[in-house]
């Protein structure tokens, strides 16, 4: 198994402007780097991490563990975060920290299903007690479902085709892996699709993970929630790896950061400002050292937004 190499390290954690004695949550604890340069930073602060997954949960506290004990790990959806902070007793936070990609522990682990490099059962589940899975949305999900999220969460071009294909398939055999899916993939894409650059699964796999954790639908909430929980100077860093994240992200931080005067209203009101500022106007990307030493950063964007 790859180790997990963190993107946007260093950037992440210095947007966040730690303060030693700050309350800090990093929402996507995974192999624990941006975890561990957080908690190196504290002194009398503390830091509370969220995480689903076990293996993950367990590789991560080994690595915390050489760098301090002021830390919390919290085995919940992060858009759980007000409840599970508010029994902790911590209702604000200086900083919070989201990276949104898949851990390479799961990516790397075939057991879990999230690759199509791999040849697995379909599953796709960052929490593996949840009762969905990839194989259920496969085999019993109506036709037009499967090309809404093809079409909506993967931007597949050819969700129509695939997912009649996969009506056709699942009608003589269950489909159980995800190479079974692949091939079924490819079945129904024209021959210059197949010779483009890229996998020919791979918004289809996207668009099945986003699906069966709810992702967008739990980001979204989480970071608003997360926002009402800021501390005045506290900031929000998020990195992303898929447009429709980003979307999410930009549009919230947008609306935040703006000022909404209504017509008619006075003009002594041009002095107010609005409750957020933002950090970056524009998208930070990985620097050209950490594109060539890292693939799956190719697709990372950050964006950062703090409290007024």
């Amino acid at each position: 198994m790859l180790e997990h190499i963190t993107v946007l390290k260093n950037e992440a954690v210095e947007a966040l402007n730690i303060k030693p004695n700050g309350i800090y949550v990093d929402m996507t604890l995974g192999g624990g780097g941006h975890s561990s340069l957080i908690l190196s930073k504290l002194k009398d602060g503390h830091l509370y991490s969220f995480d689903q997954d076990d293996y993950a949960i367990t590789r991560a506290r080994e690595v915390l563990d050489k760098v301090g004990s002021n830390y919390t790990i919290i085995k919940s959806n992060f858009k759980n975060i007000k409840s599970e902070l508010n029994k902790l007793g911590v209702t604000h936070i200086d900083g919070v920290l989201y990276d949104l990609g898949v851990s390479s522990f799961q990516f790397d682990d075939a057991e879990r299903g999230f690759s199509y490099r791999f040849d697995a059962p379909l599953d796709m589940r960052m929490n593996r007690d949840q009762e969905l899975n990839a194989k259920t949305i496969i085999n019993e999900w109506s036709v037009n479902d499967l090309i809404t999220i093809f079409y909506k969460y993967g931007e597949e071009k050819f969700s129509k085709q695939i997912a009649f294909a996969i009506e056709k398939a699942r009608k003589t055999k269950t489909i159980n892996t995800t190479f079974e899916l692949v091939d079924i993939i490819k079945s129904a894409l024209p021959p210059k699709v197949l010779r483009q650059k890229g996998h020919p699964a791979k918004q289809v796999f996207q668009a099945l993970r986003v699906a069966v954790n709810d992702e967008l639908q739990v980001f979204e909430v989480s970071l608003n929630d997360a926002l009402s929980m800021l501390n005045k100077g506290g900031r929000a860093v998020v990195i992303t790896f898929q447009s429709l994240e980003d979307k999410i992200c930009k549009h919230t931080f947008k609306e935040k950061s703006t000022l909404d005067i209504p017509f008619g209203v006075p003009m002594a009101t041009k002095d107010k400002v609005a409750d957020f500022s933002l950090i970056t106007r524009q998208a930070v990307l990985p620097s050209k050292d950490e594109l060539e030493n890292n693939n799956r950063s190719h697709s990372a964007k950050m964006r950062v937004l703090e409290r007024n």
